[in-house]
Formats: C-alpha cells, sequence, structure tokens
C-alpha cells in the first residue's frame, strides 16, 4: 500500500486519515475540493494493487482469495466516493462540479481494466464453474454468482479488441453521464420566475413564503420566486390563477436541457444511446434493452411491454374522461380556451374540489414536515423494534442537514439516518436515498450510515416546513429506503441494503408509503402547524377518499415516461438521434393525451441519462409496485397494519437480507406466494377501467 499523500498546506488530508468523530463518520468541517483529486489517486493506487495481488497470487482461486479477497478491496476508494458523489449532487459548488468531470473519467479508467481483467475472470469463473462442491453457504453462493455475472456483463471474457473498444465506450459513457448532469443543474440554476403582488392570485401562504425562502437562499432577500424544483413547479401548476404564468412556468420546467444553449442535451443523448448499443452488441445482445433487462426481474423487453401495456390502456381512458370534465368546467366558468398541459393541475384541483370536496391546500397545514419525520420513525419503531434520538454532535455538509442515531430492538447502535429535507440551488432537484457507508459484517460489524435527500420547501421564517401529500409520500418513500439500508444485516458489501435488481430495489420504498396515508397514522401524527389540533375526521375521510382522483394522470405521465425509456433502448440508436423527433412520434404511437407530458422529458431524464442504474429500467417502479401493493394486503388480511407475525417477515425476508436471497424467492418467503398482478390496479383505482378494456 502507497504512502498517504499529504495536502500542501493542512496536514494530513482529512480523507485520508482515520476519523475521529462520532462512529467514524464523515468530517464534512474539515473536507475542501482540493481534498478529493489526492483522495482518489490513493484510494485508486491502494484498490490497484490489492486487485493485482488477487489476480496474481499463486495459490489456486478458491473462495476466500478470490472472492472474499474481492470483498475488502477498494475500502478506501468507496469511503472518498462515498463523500464526493453526495457533495456533487446535494450540495455542489463550480470547483466540485469541476472536479466531478475529472473523476468521472478517472473512475472509468480505473475500473474498465479490473473488470475486464481475464486473470482475474478466470480464477472467478473456476470458482463459479465448480460451485455446486464448495461447501458454500447460501450467502456466499449468492456472493459468488452476483461476482461472476457482475464480471461477464462488464465484458471480462471478450477478445482483447472488443475489451480496448468496451474500455473506450464506458470512458465516453461516463463523460457523457456527468455532463449530462451537470447541464440538467444548470438549466436549473439558471432559470427563476420573480413574483410580484399581482402574480400571487391564488396561491396559498405556505408556498408564499416558501417562495420568499427561495428568493433569500439566492441572496434576493424580500423578493419572491419560483424555481425549476419540482415541489415548486407542482405546486405553483395546482394553485396559480395566472393562466400566463403557469404557461410560462410550465414551459421552462418540461423545457429543461432543452433550450439549444450550452446546457443542451440533445447530441448527448444521441451519443449516449449509440454507444449504448455498440456495448451491448459487443457482448453479444441485440439491444441495450435485451442486455440490462437479462439481469432483472422481468428478463426481456417483451415482458416490461406487457405491463406497461396492461396499465396504459386503463390509465388512458381515465385521463381522457378526466380531461373532458375538465373542458366541461372551464366551459362552466366562461373559459373561452382548450385545456392545455399548464392548465391541468389547477383545473384538476378544482375538479377534486366538486368531487372529493378535498384540495392539498386543506391538509397541508397538518403535514409539518417534522411531523411526518416522526411518523415515518414511529412506523419503524411499531414495525421493526427500531429507536431514533436525534445527534448533534455529527459533521454534516450543510446546516440544513440532520442526524439521528437508529438503534435495534436490543438498544444497540445500529445505523446513522442523515436527512437532508430542504431545496437549495446547490442541490439536484429530485428526492433519493444513498449511503456513505455500508452495512457488513466480514470483518466486524460495520453499522451503515444511510441518507435521505428531498427537494421540499422551506417555512416562512420561525415557521415549519409544510408538505403536500405528494411530498409526505415522498418522505415515507426515501425513508423506505433508506430502511432497507439500515436494517440490513448480511456478511458481504456487495450484497448489503439496496445491492439488488432495480426492479426490485423499489419495493421496500413503495411499499413503506402505505403507512403513510393510513388513517391510525395521520390521526396521531397529523397536526395544524399553529394549533396542535389533529386532523379533523371529515378532513381525514376526505382526504382519503380523494386518493384515487387523478391516477389517469399521474399513471399516463410515469407509464409514458418508461415506455419512451424503453423504446429509446429497443429500438436503432440511429433511429432517436433527432430526439425531439423520437418522442413525438413514440407518444404518437401510445396516443399520449396532448394535455399531458412526460413525467420526464428525454432532455431532463436523469435516471436513465446521468448514468445506466434506471436505463431501460425505469419501469422499475412499476414492476415494484405490482408487488408493494400485493404485500401491504399481508397486513390488511392479518387485519393490523403493525401486525407483528407479518412484520418480522417483512424484515427478515425483504428489508435485512439485501442482495443476498433471490428477489423472487425473497417475495415469495415474505408473502407465501407471487404478487397478485391486479392489486396494482386496483391500488390506483383503475381496475374498472382495465375490466372494461
Amino acid at each position: 500500500m502507497s504512502e498517504p499523500r499529504q495536502t500542501t498546506d493542512s496536514g494530513i488530508n482529512p480523507l485520508l486519515k482515520a476519523w475521529v468523530t462520532p462512529f467514524a463518520t464523515p468530517p464534512f468541517d474539515e473536507i475542501a475540493p482540493e481534498h478529493f483529486l489526492p483522495a482518489f489517486e490513493q484510494a485508486f493506487a491502494d484498490h490497484s494493487a490489492e486487485i493485482a495481488a488477487i489476480t496474481n497470487d499463486p495459490a489456486a482461486a478458491d473462495f476466500a482469495n478470490t472472492i472474499t479477497a474481492l470483498e475488502r478491496s477498494g475500502k478506501l476508494l468507496s469511503k472518498v466516493a462515498a463523500v464526493f458523489y453526495d457533495l456533487v449532487s446535494a450540495h455542489s459548488n463550480p470547483a466540485i462540479l469541476e472536479i466531478d468531470k475529472d473523476v468521472s473519467l478517472r473512475m472509468a479508467r480505473h475500473w474498465n481494466p479490473i473488470m475486464m481483467n481475464a486473470v482475474l475472470f478466470g480464477r472467478i469463473a473456476q470458482l463459479h464453474e465448480n460451485r455446486a462442491n464448495l461447501g458454500l453457504s447460501p450467502e456466499q453462493l449468492r456472493l459468488l454468482e452476483r461476482t461472476y455475472t457482475r464480471f461477464h456483463r462488464a465484458g471480462a471474457g471478450l477478445s482483447e479488441e472488443a475489451k480496448t473498444r468496451m474500455a473506450e465506450i464506458n470512458e465516453r459513457l461516463a463523460q457523457l453521464g456527468t455532463g449530462f448532469s451537470h447541464h440538467l443543474l444548470g438549466d436549473e440554476q439558471e432559470w427563476f420566475m420573480e413574483l410580484g403582488e399581482a402574480d400571487r392570485q391564488g396561491l396559498p401562504e405556505s408556498f408564499v413564503a416558501a417562495a420568499k425562502a427561495a428568493a433569500e437562499e439566492r441572496g434576493m432577500a424580500g423578493k419572491a420566486i419560483v424555481t425549476l424544483s419540482r415541489s415548486s413547479v407542482e405546486t405553483f401548476l395546482k394553485s396559480s390563477a395566472r393562466r400566463d404564468l403557469r404557461e410560462k412556468v410550465y414551459k421552462a420546467f418540461i423545457a429543461r436541457g432543452d433550450n439549444g444553449n450550452a446546457n443542451d442535451n440533445n447530441t448527448t443523448i444521441g451519443e449516449i444511446l449509440k454507444l449504448r448499443e455498440e456495448s451491448a452488441n459487443l457482448l453479444g445482445y441485440p439491444t441495450y434493452a435485451a442486455y440490462r433487462l437479462e439481469d432483472s426481474m422481468a428478463k426481456t423487453p417483451d415482458a416490461v411491454r406487457s405491463l406497461l401495456e396492461r396499465v396504459w390502456k386503463p390509465a388512458r381512458a381515465r385521463a381522457l374522461a378526466d380531461r373532458d370534465e375538465m373542458q366541461a368546467l372551464i366551459t362552466e366558468e366562461g373559459g373561452n380556451f382548450k385545456l392545455a398541459p399548464w392548465d391541468w393541475r389547477f383545473y384538476a384541483e378544482k375538479l377534486r374540489l366538486q368531487r372529493a370536496n378535498f384540495d392539498d391546500s386543506a391538509i397541508k397545514p397538518y403535514l409539518g414536515l417534522d411531523h411526518m419525520i416522526a411518523a415515518a420513525f414511529d412506523c419503524a419503531t411499531r414495525l421493526f423494534g427500531v429507536t431514533f434520538e436525534e445527534r448533534k454532535d455529527v459533521p454534516v455538509w450543510h446546516p440544513d442537514v440532520r442526524v439521528w442515531e437508529m438503534k435495534g430492538p436490543d438498544g444497540k447502535h445500529k445505523a446513522l439516518f442523515y436527512g437532508d429535507y430542504f431545496a437549495r440551488p446547490s442541490k439536484r432537484s429530485g428526492a433519493w436515498m444513498t449511503s456513505l457507508r455500508d452495512q457488513q459484517k466480514l470483518d466486524g460489524d460495520v453499522a451503515p450510515l444511510v441518507l435521505n435527500i428531498c427537494n421540499f420547501a422551506r417555512g416562512a421564517e420561525g415557521e415549519p416546513a409544510l408538505l403536500s401529500p405528494d411530498d409526505a409520500r415522498t418522505l415515507f418513500h426515501e425513508f423506505g429506503h433508506g430502511l432497507h439500508g439500515m436494517l440490513s444485516n448480511v456478511t458481504y458489501p456487495s450484497l448489503s441494503g439496496t445491492s439488488v435488481f432495480t426492479d426490485f430495489v423499489e419495493l421496500p420504498s413503495q411499499l413503506y408509503e402505505h403507512w403513510q396515508e393510513r388513517p391510525e397514522v395521520l390521526q396521531q401524527f397529523a397536526r395544524h402547524y399553529q394549533t396542535g389540533e389533529p386532523l379533523p375526521d371529515d378532513l381525514l375521510q376526505r382526504f382519503l377518499a380523494a386518493r384515487k382522483f387523478n391516477q389517469g394522470f399521474a399513471t399516463v405521465e410515469f407509464v409514458s415516461s418508461a415506455l419512451v425509456d424503453l423504446e429509446f433502448h429497443t429500438q436503432p440508436a440511429a433511429a432517436a438521434q433527432d430526439v425531439r423527433a423520437f418522442e413525438k412520434k413514440e407518444l404518437e404511437k401510445i396516443g399520449m393525451p396532448e394535455e399531458i407530458a412526460l413525467r420526464h422529458r428525454p432532455t431532463q431524464f436523469g435516471h436513465i441519462f446521468t448514468g445506466d442504474h434506471y436505463a431501460a429500467g425505469y419501469y422499475s417502479y412499476m414492476w415494484s409496485e405490482v408487488m408493494d401493493a400485493d404485500a401491504f394486503g399481508a397486513f390488511e388480511e392479518a387485519g393490523d397494519i403493525f401486525d407483528p407475525a407479518v412484520a418480522k417477515r417483512l424484515h427478515d425476508d425483504i428489508y435485512s437480507s439485501g442482495g443476498s436471497v433471490d428477489p423472487e424467492a425473497a417475495y415469495e418467503a415474505f408473502r407465501g406466494r407471487p404478487p397478485e398482478p391486479d392489486a396494482l390496479l386496483r391500488r390506483r383505482g383503475l381496475l374498472d377501467d382495465a375490466k372494461a378494456a
């Protein structure tokens, strides 16, 4: 192992020394951008030396000297990368983003020779071939299979010429994915719309307060602005009585990455698709989708298309019926215009008020951020026996970030949970879970450090942040991912927590959403932020009745995005070089209502173009939803949403097993049978439409 590098001005680089902090957490208050490149160089050198030692070991390959040794390698790289990518996404600055361009290329150049190392792969393949005779535990057998699959799919078995080309492709894709992300962040940072007094018609006080906080964040104290954060845009589109401003905000939101400026992502997408197709062909697959989906629960593009089309037809029918009702409402009000995409959310709220006597602004005062965090924690306590205590002594990357210690039922330390909840210019849009350290037991119990990052609007000065029902659901969703990481109980790092198939990883998160909207939870935790009064029963009943409202729209905007993703990666890349034309053609093909846009237009579709994790895999949310809707039924059938026996199976078979068990086997162990497909349609209130279709 090479000697630690020194920084020129401040002694030992904080990323390269032992962290003398509570629970050995990253000392964010000591880390500066200039520390990263020297730390990455050291980490790459250490990891390369470790891989060389495994590859050149003169002893015959066995599980310990090959697979376990691989699991132990790269600890410094994992440590440095986790901190770096947290800052890139959650608290970037120009220096960090510049380093990111360099690091993404270096990361590809580091991993390519490892994942395509013929000698190393030979050792792994030999063990894989003889796996039945090695006396491995089920978890070890799973790890061996996943390690073999990972190397094989990376091109370790290719000819030298093909490996060289694959390495070039990987390097270029790393650069393009980073560029896509930076372009999107650039468009989101550059645009805002100031709201004068006359521009605030219909906007709830909580939104105006958040708009003032957003302005202050950008150095515009005393003003109020709409930003391109989804929580800002969607609330504005629901509430603003100014149709002209709704149009302006909507068009800016859907044009991110598609403005013909330095942040334009169209050519980036074209090149990404070409390179992905070429990489799949090198590995012997006809399309990139065929390559990606082989290693998933779905297995084939046809299986994905079948699910999406089954949901598409009833969702589209429901959306078109809702559209006609909203158009009638416009006419009733004397409006002489055709419903447009920037009108949908505004008139959907009016229609919901008419049908269910409910709108989001009525319940928002009861959904304070702190109350919903407490609700998420309490559900975990009642299900799994874990407890949470806030810690003020753990270093964080921004003053907004809060940290809680999670203890197990035995009272022992189990994990740290970091919550970073508010939108700010230095943070990319969306919501996600990640980790600074994963759970493992290979060399003693290693407790995880798990992060939830969201983009909620702040409250007015001195007042709490208030969440919309969608925001509250997002909080529970990300916390479900968080529990998947924190409850993990496996030996090997590669199988820890959320290291599962993409179309299974959303099960623990989407399943957890169910508790957020249960009367038992809302009656306890939904309290008025000013009076402390509980949610009135009448309002609760109206909220519950309104949950399935506008599901046609929500399902259409999601499924259309998933179908476009699938087509991007199933059709020849040459067919999609004009990205706008491809999008238009595909939407016409499925009969996309012109009043609804994709949830993620291609140029802002970070899920599939900032990296490959969800490429040809955006359908995963819906694949998982089939399971989560069915899985919650186990609690309903037990007559108790916290039933101890069902909760124990949920913990043991889903949340704690990580990637150590095949996902189909894990689900059937929990539920006792495969998932029931109609559960999804039933949950979304689309079952009758499906039967009619």
